[in-house]
């Protein structure tokens, strides 16, 4: 087992509350390490920025659930008391989480036929970044 450098890549977000899909950034890296075996973890060093699974299929699934998660915790709350007025943003993330964990076999992601990292914005829009950790199963190949 071996480890790479985490990389770092930018992304732009449009609105105060979206989600990117970020998979074929994601594979992307896998494919250039040339990893087969290993495993990935999408790390997002945000307080207010998430990442998830969840379908990629459909673009209703992001709508619903930004619109749920909207209802549940609202932008403004009378007891909220954090200055920068984004308490909102802050619990969301919470809820969701800054990292997930994807399994490569062959080269490819372990993700189920409708599912995709997501890249979650609930403070935008800003200028974020995600880090990508790869950890190799493979045995190393002497040149």
């Amino acid at each position: 087992m071996h480890t790479l450098p985490a990389v770092t890549e930018p992304l732009t977000t449009k609105s105060r509350s979206e989600m990117i899909e970020i998979t074929k950034l994601v594979q992307r890296h896998v494919q250039i390490n040339r990893v087969t075996d290993g495993m990935v973890i999408v790390y997002v060093p945000h307080t207010t920025a998430a990442v998830t699974i969840n379908e990629n299929a459909d673009p209703d699934v992001k709508h619903d659930l930004l619109r749920k998660l909207d209802a549940l915790i609202p932008k403004a709350e009378t007891y909220y008391q954090h200055g920068e007025g984004n308490s909102d943003s802050h619990l969301k993330t919470s809820m969701l989480g800054n990292s997930v964990t994807v399994l490569i076999e062959r080269g490819k992601l372990i993700l189920g036929t409708w599912q995709g990292i997501q890249f979650c914005e609930f403070d935008g829009p800003r200028t974020r970044s995600v880090l990508i950790k790869i950890v190799s199963f493979d045995r190393p190949t002497s040149d």
